[in-house]
């Protein structure tokens, strides 16, 4: 497998990446939608809102915690989870530059 190449590029857009990944799957924006509804940390019954196993579901939770738009803290046998309020806003930020940067064009293909 090819190098990605990741340090030829700014940390800004490295960042950015690590958001985007972790948004492209539709099982990880359902997971960040019942975190930010519910606005507290949910300890284990985020398997029971999905139509998912929970190994599949702890497989996202994973890519999420690793991007840094959620936490985890160990509560007894159980992981509670929450939105990490200081990199949801950071991630927010991030995309919204991204996407602000865009100004349109008349003469476009």
């Amino acid at each position: 497998m090819g190098a990605t190449k990741t340090l030829e590029f700014g940390e800004k857009e490295n960042k950015l990446a690590r958001y985007a990944k972790a948004l492209a799957h539709p099982a990880r924006i359902a997971i960040l939608q019942l975190l930010a509804q519910k606005q507290t940390c949910v300890c284990g019954d985020l398997v029971e809102e999905l139509p998912l196993s929970q190994s599949t579901v702890s497989q996202h939770l994973k890519e999420l915690k690793e991007a840094g738009l959620i936490k985890g803290e160990i509560d007894g046998v159980k992981v509670c989870y929450c939105i990490d309020r200081k990199e949801w806003q950071a991630a927010q930020q991030w995309l919204n530059q991204l996407f602000d940067t865009y100004k349109g064009s008349k003469k476009c293909c």
